[in-house]
């Protein structure tokens, strides 16, 4: 997380902010020399130059791969907004694998997870929000799309329990993923007071809360469906979280004096400025 939030817009890490900002947030040098080593080793990124004067380079997969979670984000704004209403339609998939394509089958599995699915029984998943595109790209990198099966319904139910917000809270963790956004409040309140009290705040430490605030919400999202709101619980603590996360980054931005910023500011900055403006209307 700590690298993916410096890369900037031209897909270089500067090293020199890279550990200044990982010593603030408590990593050794070698911790952070040892996580550059690995990621260059899986090919995530190359690597130019010695010690703090070094950069690193981010490869094209790795720039695709981060690109989904500035959708699903800006997604959760739309609901947050009342704009993305839930149309009573459950998207399911299905898929059938052999021992043969083990791992290939487990990392779909994973996918569908991470994309906000859940089991409901060996190899058929649901989802409340179309997932199509997202599913069918990741079975066809991972070589499974003929063995995939893509289908919708209005009725859906599980033992005798067919009332989607019962059925919402029986298929996915709600009250942990309701923590976790408790925790992003409890991060985000006292980073805003820091952002809008008036005090000078140097770049290392402006880039320092931008990584934990993408730190956490990341720990936040990453486990979230994104179900829509009336599926959710009320008042649903993952709307407040996202909208003191906003204040952040807008007052992040605001601090921006032009040089060149991490990507990550631009993204959520345009991200939570189309939530304002949205709520603004």
């Amino acid at each position: 997380m700590l690298v993916h939030a410096l890369i900037r817009e031209d897909g270089t890490v500067r090293a020199d902010e890279l550990y200044t900002v990982g010593n603030i947030l408590g990593m050794s040098d070698q911790q952070v020399r040892l996580c550059v080593k690995r990621l260059v080793a899986e090919g995530r990124f190359t690597h130019e130059g010695r010690g703090r004067k070094a950069e690193l380079r981010a490869s094209a997969d790795t720039t695709r791969a981060l690109a989904p979670n500035a959708d699903f984000l800006r997604h959760a704004f739309r609901q947050d907004a009342g704009l993305a209403p839930w149309d009573g339609v459950w998207h399911l998939a299905a898929f059938a694998m052999p021992e043969s394509a083990r791992t290939a089958r487990d990392s779909l599995r994973e996918t569908l997870v991470r994309l906000g699915g859940s089991p409901l029984q060996g190899g058929l998943y649901v989802c409340a929000n179309r997932w199509d595109p997202y599913v069918e790209e990741a079975a066809r990198r991972l070589g499974a799309h003929g063995a995939l099966t893509l289908l919708t319904t209005t009725d859906l139910r599980r033992g005798d329990t067919d009332e989607p917000a019962e059925l919402a809270r029986l298929l996915w963790p709600l009250d942990e993923i309701a923590d976790r956004y408790h925790r992003l409040g409890d991060v985000a309140r006292p980073r805003l007071a820091r952002l809008t009290d008036g005090a000078g705040l140097s770049p290392s430490a402006l880039l320092t809360i931008a990584v934990e605030l993408a730190a956490e919400l990341t720990r936040a999202m990453e486990p979230d469906p994104l179900l829509p709101p009336q599926l959710l619980p009320r008042p649903w603590p993952g709307t407040q979280a996202r909208e003191l996360v906003a204040r952040c980054w807008a007052a992040l931005h605001e601090r921006d004096e032009g040089e060149a910023r991490p990507a990550l500011f631009r993204v959520y900055a345009d991200i939570t400025r189309e939530a304002a403006g949205r709520a603004g209307r």
